[in-house]
C-alpha cells in the first residue's frame, strides 16, 4: 500500500503559498481563467486552458511531482451552480 507524502490540506496550503508568493505577480491578469498546475516541492508549474494538458506537461518534466491545481484569478478551479466565475482584479 502506498502512503501519500502530504495530506490534502498540506498540498493545498503549500500550493496556495507558492502561487501567492512566487507566481501570481507573473501570471495575473493576463492568464486569468486558465488552469495552473504547480509542483509543491520544486515550484515548477504549467499553465493551459485545459487542466489535463497542464498536468501532463508538468508530469513529463517532473514525473514524481506533488501537484496542486487551481484556476488563475479565481478562488476555485471549478464553479458549481448558477452564475459565472468571478476573477480577481
Amino acid at each position: 500500500m502506498s502512503m501519500d507524502k502530504y495530506t490534502m490540506d498540506e498540498v493545498c496550503d503549500r500550493g496556495e503559498q507558492i502561487y501567492k508568493n512566487h507566481i501570481k505577480r507573473f501570471v495575473e491578469p493576463q492568464e486569468n481563467g486558465k488552469f495552473i498546475v504547480i509542483d509543491i516541492e520544486s515550484g515548477d508549474y504549467e499553465i493551459d486552458e485545459e487542466e489535463l494538458e497542464a498536468f501532463d506537461r508538468l508530469k513529463i518534466r517532473r514525473p514524481v511531482a506533488e501537484t496542486f491545481m487551481t484556476r488563475i484569478g479565481c478562488c476555485a478551479a471549478y464553479h458549481l451552480g448558477w452564475g459565472g466565475a468571478k476573477f480577481s482584479d
